[in-house]
């Protein structure tokens, strides 16, 4: 088992994986890699302030809002790239979400996964 740090932008993305360098050979230090999340794994914060324990805080800034009767998917940007996160529409009206508002996307690291080379997506 590892824990692997990955540099994107100004931010240190951690990702713990079963693999590790004896075992995955894209797992080295200086190597290319792609992160691996699912929407459904980011959660948002606002006005977020205190230590938790997720090792992955993200500033994003909301650049649209899908709201449905049950979910929503609200889309960022971080560092000229696209995320976008599917939370409840409940939690998208109680933290008030709007374009332009300031987040942090969280996510576990037990939830990131690793693809060996880099993919601009």
């Amino acid at each position: 088992m590892s824990l692997v740090d990955v540099a994107v932008g100004l931010n240190i993305f951690s990702a713990t994986l079963l693999e590790t360098p004896a075992t995955a050979d894209y797992l080295v230090v200086g190597g290319s890699v792609t992160l691996l999340f699912k929407e459904t794994e980011i959660a948002l914060a606002k006005n977020l302030s205190g230590l938790i324990s997720l090792r992955n805080r993200i500033p994003v800034i909301v650049t649209g809002i899908e709201h449905g009767d049950i979910l929503g998917a609200v889309s960022m940007s971080y560092d000229g790239m696209q995320l976008v996160s599917v939370i409840t529409s409940r939690a998208i009206d109680r933290l008030e979400i709007k374009v332009g508002d300031k987040l942090e996307a969280l996510i576990k690291a037990n939830e990131i996964a690793l693809m060996a080379g880099h993919d601009d997506v």
